[in-house]
């Protein structure tokens, strides 16, 4: 029995240099502002206001993609948006496999996306980062993209249980 475990955030350096430039701006215009007019605000609201655009900016750190393949099917979890896995069974699936996709082009980017908003043929896609995925076409006709950084990895495990799928 092979099992493929990953767990994926959103750590890339552009973004996180977007994430603290896009912190700066306001909290410099919040500081300036303090320190033009004293009286129109106090110390404790100006640090509540600081901590409020620090907390905000920080939360795309606790978002969490973990994907497991084991012999019941492709388990994900997208924290904070799903608590527990979502289970997607062998029996369900139609075809699976490990493909290279446009994140902006497909689905409008990274994190959860597709379904009404964007190219509804597409699919849903839950990635972080990258442009490879595990391209699920369900039964049902409905599609999912899961991001991996495992792609060798997703392969060969996805080829062990690729009998399951007929």
């Amino acid at each position: 029995m092979r099992i493929f475990k990953e767990e994926q955030r959103f750590n890339q350096v552009w973004l996180i240099i977007l994430l603290i430039v896009s912190a700066i701006v306001p909290i410099s215009i919040y500081v300036k502002e303090y320190l033009d007019d004293p009286s129109k605000s106090s110390v404790l609201e100006l640090t509540g206001l600081i901590l409020v655009v620090i907390i905000v900016t920080g939360l795309i750190f606790f978002f969490k993609l973990t994907t497991r393949i084991d012999e019941k099917g492709i388990h994900y979890k997208f924290f904070p948006f799903h608590w527990n896995f979502k289970i997607i069974k062998w029996v369900e699936i139609d075809k699976a496999y490990v493909r290279t996709y446009d994140p902006i082009g497909e689905y409008g980017g990274w994190g959860l996306k597709g379904g009404i908003l964007w190219n509804k043929s597409k699919g849903k896609a839950i990635n972080v980062s990258g442009d490879i995925g595990i391209q699920l076409i369900l039964k049902n006709g409905k599609k999912l993209l899961i991001g991996t950084q495992k792609q060798d990895e997703a392969k060969s495990v996805i080829a062990t249980y690729k009998q399951k799928l007929n």
